[in-house]
């Protein structure tokens, strides 16, 4: 199945859930895609995502055995049947807006349990979901960079908040 398709599939499911057990089994499987969209970005993709890539697919291995669920446990994921992916942005445009839905799903688990454990694992697999989005973008904007000819340009001369050092200051007008 391809990347966007499968976006779409956990979006539904992850929009349809109706408890925690749901919620906590769309967070997993939104990580093991993002796992596995960095492997494939990282073995077969545009050359400059490749490194980001690889920390993608990293962090989604990580990350999704911090949730403890059945589906984790058994290894089903909906990634294993990523068959490709055609056009890298749009996967990687969908994929950031799932891990956003993801985070935000997994603080009202976070914020309506009194179950300790639980509520550690949803703060790991929280901080996972943001550090894979910042992962995402950082592809996202090589691929920018790469369509206004600007090859080499990317995560490296980023600012701290994602802007370039040589950026002009909207307020002093210097760079």
């Amino acid at each position: 199945m391809e990347a966007e398709r499968l976006v779409s599939v956990i979006r539904q499911a992850l929009a349809q859930s109706r408890g925690t057990p749901d919620i906590i089994a769309e967070a997993w499987q939104a990580q093991a895609l993002a796992q596995a969209v960095g492997s494939r970005l990282a073995a077969s993709g545009p050359q400059d995502l490749r490194g980001e890539a690889c920390a993608l697919s990293e962090i989604g291995g990580r990350s999704s055995g911090a949730l403890d669920h059945p589906a984790a446990r058994a290894g089903v994921a909906r990634a294993a049947r990523l068959t490709g992916i055609a056009d890298p942005r749009a996967a990687l445009t969908g994929l950031s807006v799932l891990l956003g839905e993801v985070g935000m799903a997994l603080v009202g688990v976070a914020c309506e349990t009194d179950e300790q454990s639980l509520y550690w694992q949803c703060m790991e697999a929280i901080d996972a979901a943001d550090e894979s989005t910042d992962r995402v973008r950082g592809m996202l904007r090589l691929l920018d960079a790469r369509e206004r000819g600007e090859p080499g340009r990317g995560r490296e001369r980023d600012g701290p908040h994602g802007a370039p050092h040589d950026a002009v200051s909207p307020v002093t007008g210097i760079q």
